[in-house]
């Protein structure tokens, strides 16, 4: 239980591990629901390490995961995987609640504001800036334990995340910190977020993808604030 336990918590936020752990079949029931997606991830990373060495690159992608999990957590999201200089995270995972849109502006917003102060250190010592961007969509996504017999692992996919994904690669373009699709900005105002400094910027063409999707952005140019 004790490992069960353990493995729940690299996932789920804190006020969740109890409630799963004693639903014993809560993950098991692959089904399809509707949930905010967030990906997150460092512009310009390879160039930023090539100027590190192995340690210190691991220790500064150690201190970006750390900041956002804690984002993810505080505001009742799931993180779904690291990704190497970034991180894939859900909101209404595994079951859907009255704010999940919300929240992930909320967490999108809370890690831009812990990557700022930690600049802000790391520029008092003379250290290269980690400049991040996040992406958000809101959508259909299937979700459950998925893989085989021998793997069973807790996954989110879907059309809904790899638009997400897409979308996080539109901020170099968009020149945004944070770059989201009207689906989420619209369910976020319907739950009372906050809006500040968001812009609308129009439809856009997605790689792979035959729809446009209509965008909205944080400039880079913006500051952020916590809200959840």
């Amino acid at each position: 239980m004790a490992r069960e336990r353990a493995n729940l918590a690299r996932h789920f936020a804190p006020t969740m591990v109890d409630e799963i752990a004693s639903h014993d079949r809560m993950l098991e029931v692959v089904q399809r629901q509707d949930v905010a997606v967030m990906f997150a991830d460092v512009v310009g990373f390879t160039r930023l390490a090539e100027q590190l060495a192995p340690e210190a690159t691991v220790a500064v992608l150690r201190g970006l995961h750390r900041r956002i999990e804690k984002a993810v957590f505080d505001h009742g999201g799931t993180l779904d995987k690291f990704l190497g200089d970034g991180a894939m995270a859900t909101f209404g995972t595994p079951r859907a609640g009255p704010r999940d849109a919300a929240n992930a502006l909320g967490a999108a917003r809370a890690a831009l504001d812990a990557v700022d102060k930690w600049n802000a250190k790391r520029a008092a010592r003379g250290a290269a800036p980690v400049r991040l961007s996040v992406g958000l969509h809101y959508g259909s996504v299937v979700l459950g334990d998925l893989g085989s017999d021998r793997r069973l692992e807790y996954a989110v996919i879907g059309d809904t995340v790899n638009v997400a994904a897409r979308i996080e690669h539109l901020t170099r373009e968009l020149d945004a910190r944070i770059a989201l699709s009207e689906a989420l900005v619209e369910q976020a105002r319907d739950q009372g977020a906050d809006l500040a400094g968001l812009e609308a910027v129009g439809a856009h063409d997605l790689r792979g993808r035959n729809e446009s999707v209509v965008l909205w952005r944080l400039p880079r140019h913006s500051g952020s604030h916590s809200e959840g």
